[in-house]
């Protein structure tokens, strides 16, 4: 293993006495589920405000659990979200800061082709030197398991989840992949299963002269097997056949991420409740009928998934002793004919494109999460503690007892959880995304500073009251040059270069 704990005396004689009594059982040490949705908005849920969307199993773990107000991603968009997960480390440490698609192996966005061809799927992998949070529980004695999108390492590759610390793997390792509900194959561990649907090509459309309002012209893409279906099934066994634990599961659905694609009936629920709408026949993703419809159903299919792992949990006697957190890589998208501006997704913050996914202002990158521990966690508790993506992997350190490594960003939360006193706490957090142009951002306190276009030579940091001006309308950066001075010097030390090229600031001296 590459991550190797630091053992204190007073344990190892513990561990050598309990072996001299009994070569069984480990230690009871809690279970723990950490639940990604796909660009799942703030508000998109019941308990978040959400008016349309029904979400009532989330909203039943929020009332028997606690809600963060103040929880960030790690970044804007999917795969740099996910690795500041896995490391502990944030966007201007962590190794993957963008997602980048590795187009020098070829013809990466030729769905065929990498069905033909393994070595063009996936993305650039985290390092092998990497210490992940699967690596650290695995070594604490629980097993691990991830059903999803991974996103962090193509086949072939030291970036594969089973290389990366996780005993069981079924999903998705390529975030392209999952532009399909529906796709030729998914991975079980590090072989292909391959299933019942036939190759969509990427963005494909209605045929010419088709009509939108006709369902036979959609039959294309309404295919056989269902990956969320698919892998919810295999996360259900995981937790039979672990339910001796301790077990971790790490739940990464690609739900509600474009394109439309949702069970029949969930869709048919929304219709009747929505009545008629226009066809989505765009040039993104895949055209939909009833696209309001479908999102919708798409996150309704999601809370039933939610339900039937805490159904899952009492019935094999595990529920009391599970962490549950759940919660969204980033904001809600702007593609693929989802008309998030219609739910407010993003709301109480802006759902525009240019202020959610892709961006680091609020509706891009503060994420709703919900933490449910039956017994440890107080009952219908909320918590505006300043927290991100980094500090899941101390919290579950923490929750193992163990140690995490010391070159993390994140501290432990368990305090907060568990109701007692939060002895450290972020002073501020930082991000940094090398895309759309360039962006940094700070949140210290009630202030968030953005600095944009940084591609483009901009070097001018914005700045905002959150607690007057969530929206981030009003910038105050002449107003409280002070602020902006300590902005822009935590900019320069939380930036460290990128070993990727394709991940570098070369304005802020890489």
């Amino acid at each position: 293993m590459k991550h190797i704990k630091s053992i204190t005396i007073f344990l190892i004689i513990s561990i050598v006495s309990v072996a001299f009594i009994s070569c069984s059982k480990p230690k009871n040490q809690p279970n723990i589920i950490y639940i990604l949705a796909d660009d799942l908005g703030y508000g998109e849920l019941g308990v978040y405000g959400q008016k349309i969307i029904e979400t009532p199993n989330i909203d039943a773990l929020a009332k028997n659990g606690m809600m963060f107000t103040d929880h960030y991603s790690g970044s804007p968009v999917c795969a740099p979200a996910r690795s500041v997960f896995m490391t502990g480390q944030h966007s201007g440490h962590t190794p993957i800061r963008g997602n980048d698609e590795w187009k020098e192996r070829g013809d990466t966005w030729n769905y065929q082709a990498m069905f033909d061809n393994p070595f063009l799927e996936g993305q650039r992998p985290i390092p092998d030197s990497t210490v992940t949070i699967a690596e650290i529980l695995k070594d604490a004695g629980y097993t691990t398991g991830m059903v999803g999108k991974w996103g962090l390492g193509a086949p072939t590759t030291e970036g594969v989840p089973n290389k990366q610390g996780f005993d069981f793997f079924y999903g998705y390792n390529c975030q392209r992949q999952a532009h399909t509900l529906y796709p030729m194959h998914l991975w079980r561990n590090e072989e292909r299963h391959i299933l019942d649907n036939k190759n969509v090509a990427p963005h494909a459309n209605l045929a010419e002269n088709a009509d939108p309002t006709d369902p036979a012209s959609y039959t294309d893409f309404e295919l056989n097997d269902f990956a969320p279906t698919l892998m919810h099934k295999e996360a259900l066994q995981f937790l039979d056949e672990n339910k001796e634990g301790p077990f971790f599961l790490y739940y990464a659905s690609p739900l509600p991420h474009v394109p439309l694609q949702a069970p029949e009936k969930w869709v048919n629920y929304y219709r009747t409740k929505l009545g008629e709408e226009k066809p989505y026949t765009g040039k993104s993703y895949f055209p939909n009928q009833y696209p309001r419809a479908t999102y919708a159903a798409m996150i309704s299919y999601l809370d039933e998934q939610v339900g039937d792992l805490v159904k899952k949990l009492v019935e094999i006697g595990q529920y009391e002793n599970t962490l549950i957190i759940f919660t969204s890589d980033n904001g809600p998208t702007y593609a693929g004919g989802a008309d998030t501006p219609f739910f407010d997704s993003a709301k109480p913050f802006n759902t525009e494109r240019g202020w959610a996914k892709g961006y680091v202002h609020e509706g891009g990158i503060r994420v709703p999460m919900i933490a449910s521990w039956p017994g440890k966690i107080k009952r219908d508790s909320k918590t505006n503690l300043l927290s991100a993506f980094q500090d899941m992997m101390p919290t579950f350190a923490e929750v193992a007892g163990v140690e995490s490594p010391q070159d993390i960003d994140g501290i432990s939360i368990l305090p907060t959880l568990t109701g007692k006193e939060q002895s450290e706490s972020h002073v501020y957090l930082y991000w940094e995304f090398p895309a759309y142009n360039g962006q940094q951002a700070v949140r210290m306190g009630n202030w968030k500073g953005i600095r944009k276009n940084i591609f483009k030579g901009n070097m001018a940091i914005e700045l905002f009251d959150l607690t007057r001006d969530m929206q981030e309308q009003y910038d105050l950066a002449k107003v409280r040059p002070d602020i902006v001075e300590r902005m822009e010097k935590i900019m320069i030390r939380s930036h460290t270069p990128s070993q990727i090229d394709r991940f570098k600031f070369p304005q802020l001296g890489d």
